[in-house]
């Protein structure tokens, strides 16, 4: 298996792999690629340094994977950033950086990863997405339109490469409970996300095992979410008289999570105002 950027690794989620699987994942930070390799379980993991938005860099790391390994069974994309910035008043820049994050990112690491792919018997490629992908989010239109983008280009890569001999799918989360939810929530973020309890990492490698399972174009953490948001869409000119419905029940459920950080020692009020707690 090959992983990029996979993020919360002292979660346990990865303990769902098969053991006998081997884990090569790709990070920019040195203590989290560390981390993973040492506690996965069974033995040949690797952690490799890697800037997703440098192409050459993906390039060296895929050239060592293919010197290494000779070939890679799975490709899994999961990387992701938003920010609490409301549309009208950030720079360019940072949504130049989202976009080449969230959306060109994975899809040059997938287009990169074709040659060990097809090394395989049986390629897969699967990538996280969101149902920001599917439902927009008003205070963060940027990552909505990389959701929206790479659902889509999951989607038809999916139905081309499928003759190929590659399956590909996709993993359409709700809010999960990782560091880039925490930071929005500090940040006072989209309060839509927060109609329920966020899930845990857990959850969705839950999914992402389940199209290794049984392979599809997309799997749901939570269905009965993906449900609702997909029938929404159904008459998206309504939505300007749904939101203001779901936003007081989201602010409301940010203000739990934010409290449920506090006392997991995760967040903290300073000055009246919410901040982070690294963790060691």
């Amino acid at each position: 298996m090959f992983g990029v950027g996979f993020v919360e690794t002292n979660s346990g989620a990865y303990r769902l792999f098969d053991t006998q699987a081997q884990l090569i994942a790709g990070f920019i930070h040195d203590i989290r690629r560390g981390k993973v390799a040492g506690e996965l379980p069974g033995a040949g993991h690797a952690g490799i340094g890697c800037d997703l938005l440098d192409h050459a860099d993906v390039e060296r790391l895929f050239a060592r994977v293919a010197v290494d390994y000779g070939r890679r069974d799975v490709l899994v994309d999961n990387v992701g950033m938003t920010s609490a910035e409301r549309f009208d008043v950030r720079s360019i820049d940072s949504i130049r950086q989202e976009l080449d994050l969230n959306l060109l990112s994975p899809l040059v690491t997938t287009r990169l990863a074709i040659p060990l792919l097809r090394a395989s018997g049986d390629a897969r490629v699967i990538t996280t997405v969101s149902l920001g992908g599917i439902f927009p989010l008003g205070e963060t239109p940027i990552y909505t339109a990389s959701k929206f983008g790479l659902r889509g280009a999951m989607l038809a890569i999916g139905l081309d490469l499928e003759a190929k001999g590659i399956l590909v799918g996709s993993v359409l989360p709700s809010a999960t409970d990782t560091r880039m939810l925490r930071q929005e929530a500090v940040d006072g973020g989209n309060a839509m996300q927060f109609q329920d309890k966020p899930q845990q990492p857990a959850d969705v490698v839950v999914a992402v095992v389940s199209l290794l399972d049984r392979p599809r174009l997309e799997a749901y953490p939570l269905a009965g979410e993906s449900l609702l948001v997909r029938l929404a869409m159904l008459a998206p000119n309504l939505l300007p008289k749904v939101f203001p419905l779901f936003r007081k029940r989201g602010e409301r459920g940010m203000a739990r999570y934010l409290e449920d950080l506090r006392r997991r020692g995760l967040a903290r009020q300073v000055g009246g105002r919410w901040e982070l707690v690294e963790e060691r």
